[in-house]
């Protein structure tokens, strides 16, 4: 049965390759009750323009229960039927995410939630540099499935893969260490953009160091993790965002 739903939209994964979709995307978010949708698979890159959304943009669609995803917040969603209908204001974005975040993955993993805000002890931010042969079969992949689509499409492009991978490390509340390697689509997009504005890498990824080692720590900043939808024990880390620190906590 198909119904009609409204997301606060806080993630955008990476996009990947589907034998079905072109490329998905995986995006979630909270809904008007507070509690965590996910939307899956949304084919982001060939929705209309106006359908295209970005965090904090509040959206609505239809959508049906997958079959093959058991995960209790996700919904399989007709891309045709999404639309924008408003942003959070910067305000009321930390507000929320409250009841979301937590210091480690023990209480989602208490409630079965496969979707969560992880507040870590501390962080650190780093990246590599993704082997050339490795970034090269990924892009000729990309540029089949766009060379395919392009007969229904004029506009369908090969997505522009980053040269580097993203990865954090951090602590939780108990003082487990834990690694990540960041599916997140907009530490890509920070990467392109600031290269663009900087004029090299170097500068744009010190610059993302600043970002993501410095600026967001100290005001705020949460990761958001999925679990992977085949081994439901595996969390992925799928977006960095600032999320500011209570007053108490500032004042400590």
């Amino acid at each position: 049965m198909i119904k009609k739903d409204k997301c606060l939209i806080l993630i955008k994964a990476n996009p990947h390759l589907s034998s079905s979709h072109f490329e998905t995307v995986c995006c979630a978010g909270v809904g008007e009750d507070g509690k965590w949708r996910r939307q899956y698979p949304v084919s982001f890159r060939i929705l209309e323009d106006a359908q295209k959304f970005k965090r904090w943009s509040w959206i609505e669609y239809n959508f049906i229960k997958p079959k093959n995803d058991d995960r209790k917040e996700s919904q399989k969603v007709q891309d045709n039927s999404i639309s924008v209908i408003g942003q959070a204001k910067p305000k009321d974005r930390t507000r929320s995410l409250q009841a979301l975040t937590f210091n480690s993955f023990s209480k989602p993993e208490e409630n079965s939630d496969s979707l969560t805000l992880i507040r870590p002890t501390s962080s650190n931010f780093s990246w590599k540099r993704r082997h050339p042969e490795e970034l090269a079969r990924t892009e000729a992949k990309h540029t089949a499935i766009a060379n395919q689509m392009s007969l229904f499409s004029n506009d369908t492009k090969p997505l522009l893969q980053c040269p580097y991978s993203f990865h954090f490390s951090w602590v939780d509340e108990y003082g487990n260490e834990k690694k990540h390697t960041c599916d997140d689509w907009e530490s890509s997009a920070t990467f392109f953009n600031r290269r663009k504005f900087l004029g090299s890498e170097e500068a744009a990824l010190q610059s993302m160091s600043e970002t993501f080692n410095q600026d967001y720590p100290e005001k705020g900043m949460v990761l958001a993790f999925s679990t992977h939808s085949r081994r439901i024990w595996q969390w992925l880390l799928v977006g960095i965002l600032r999320a500011d620190l209570p007053e108490s906590d500032l004042l400590l």
